[in-house]
């Protein structure tokens, strides 16, 4: 896994600055409120959007359905009929969608895959989640803990991630909480913790927020004074069915 900083920006949470991930949490509180009482303004009227989705999915293809549609825009899903990385190139395929669409949401395997149809499309590009990283969860995760956090704001808030602490959304977290000062900690076991790559670059971060980052293999520490606690499943889309009696003891 590769975690240089890019030159293709905002495809991963370490792209955005704290100010960038604040104004999107606020724009998306005023968009959820603007819902709720029937008044939400239609930024994307007339616009299209291609939904290319590698692998499955429910609620990352859902909310960004919905999203598009409650912002006026139209969607095209794409899934096992493209051609992207088979017939076509990455970089035909964006070239060709960037032509058609105003914006292009990826979710499957390759971070380089969504770094290249950003770079060649000329079009917006969203990374709905790839192997490495899963910016929008993290995202709606922070949206979630602001509105249940009692008024607080991030940097007064504690998260345990209870799981496997090197897959996407882990990864996600850490990077998101570093920036935002959030109290996080990671209960994982042997084996399952953050590249010690990833932590180096979140430590100048949470040195600049506030942040604290516990990495445990200890659950009954990690969850202590917790105001949330999050995991995920504990063997990935794409890992053999033989890993989960390992996961499980």
């Amino acid at each position: 896994m590769d975690f240089r900083l890019p030159n293709q920006p905002f495809l991963k949470l370490l792209d955005f600055t704290a100010e960038d991930i604040a104004s999107l949490l606020d724009l998306s509180l005023q968009l959820k409120q603007a819902r709720k009482s029937g008044n939400e303004p239609r930024f994307l009227q007339g616009r299209n959007i291609a939904l290319i989705f590698e692998k499955a999915s429910t609620r990352t293809r859902c909310a960004f359905e919905v999203a598009s549609f409650d912002q006026g825009a139209n969607v095209t899903y794409i899934s096992g009929g493209s051609q992207m990385g088979s017939k076509e190139s990455v970089k035909d395929t964006a070239r060709v969608l960037g032509r058609m669409y105003d914006g292009i949401e990826f979710r499957g395997h390759s971070q380089q895959h969504v770094e290249e149809l950003a770079k060649y499309s000329g079009v917006p590009v969203w990374n709905g989640l790839t192997d490495d990283w899963h910016p929008t969860q993290v995202l709606a995760d922070f949206l979630t803990m602001l509105e249940h956090g009692k008024g607080r704001p991030l940097s007064e808030l504690k998260l345990c991630y209870a799981g496997d602490g090197r897959n996407n959304v882990a990864n996600s977290l850490l990077v998101g909480c570093a920036k935002m000062g959030v109290d996080f900690r990671i209960a994982a076991p042997k084996g399952y913790t953050p590249a010690p790559e990833l932590l180096n670059l979140c430590e100048p971060l949470a040195e600049k927020s506030g942040a604290r980052i516990t990495v445990t293999q200890s659950a009954e520490e990690a969850v202590s004074e917790c105001d949330f606690i999050y995991t995920d499943v504990w063997v990935s889309m794409g890992e053999p069915v033989e890993a989960w009696d390992e996961r499980v003891r």
